[in-house]
């Protein structure tokens, strides 16, 4: 049987190599993912994102399916509620950036008609396609995650470093880092 190529960073994971076939680099285009993967990747500061991906189902639960009007209205209730939910990862501060990102969400969406036409503004609603030949190559951030990433934080929004939002790039699209060797490549 022939081995299909794929980026190295998925290893064997089945939930890895499911996520990295599937989603990663898929061009996203509607607000409700845009939100998601904005939420999980500020989750993932700090942390790895296999750590994330197999908490993303309790992440999905706990935070009403990633419901960003319903997100934004929580209060300490729901705050505390979170915090002592052993299915997601417990951080005060992040959960309430959550919260607050939710609300600055809306006030972008509110501004540009869709959260998505303001990211994707900055790629002019294309994809970047890079060409790396291995890993070693793929930055962590570039000038353009630099450049949304001031944006988002003087709009309000949290846990957005450049770091952040270049990987939430990568995951939504916006970049195509698949190695050129990788059967997605061409794909996406």
């Amino acid at each position: 049987m022939d081995k299909i190529n794929r980026c190295a960073w998925c290893g064997d994971d089945p939930l890895y190599v499911e996520y990295h076939d599937k989603e990663w680099g898929t061009p996203v285009y509607d607000d409700d993912t845009l939100f998601e993967f904005l939420i999980l990747e500020t989750f993932q500061a700090g942390l790895s994102w296999i750590t994330v991906l197999r908490k993303r189902e309790n992440f999905r639960r706990a935070f009403d399916h990633f419901n960003y009007k319903k997100i934004a209205k929580y209060g300490e209730d729901k705050v505390a509620e979170l915090l002592s939910d052993p299915g997601i990862i417990r951080n005060k501060l992040k959960v309430r950036a959550t919260i607050s990102n939710a609300q600055a969400f809306m006030k972008v969406q509110e501004e540009f008609g869709s959260f998505s036409d303001y990211i994707w503004g900055f790629t002019e609603g294309k994809p970047i396609t890079n060409s790396y030949k291995s890993l070693k190559e793929v930055p962590a951030n570039t000038p353009l995650s630099d450049t949304i990433s001031k944006d988002l934080k003087k709009r309000g929004f949290k846990f957005v470093g450049t770091t952040v939002i270049y990987a939430h790039m990568q995951a939504t699209g916006m970049v195509n880092d698949h190695l050129t060797s990788c059967f997605r490549y061409k794909e996406v």
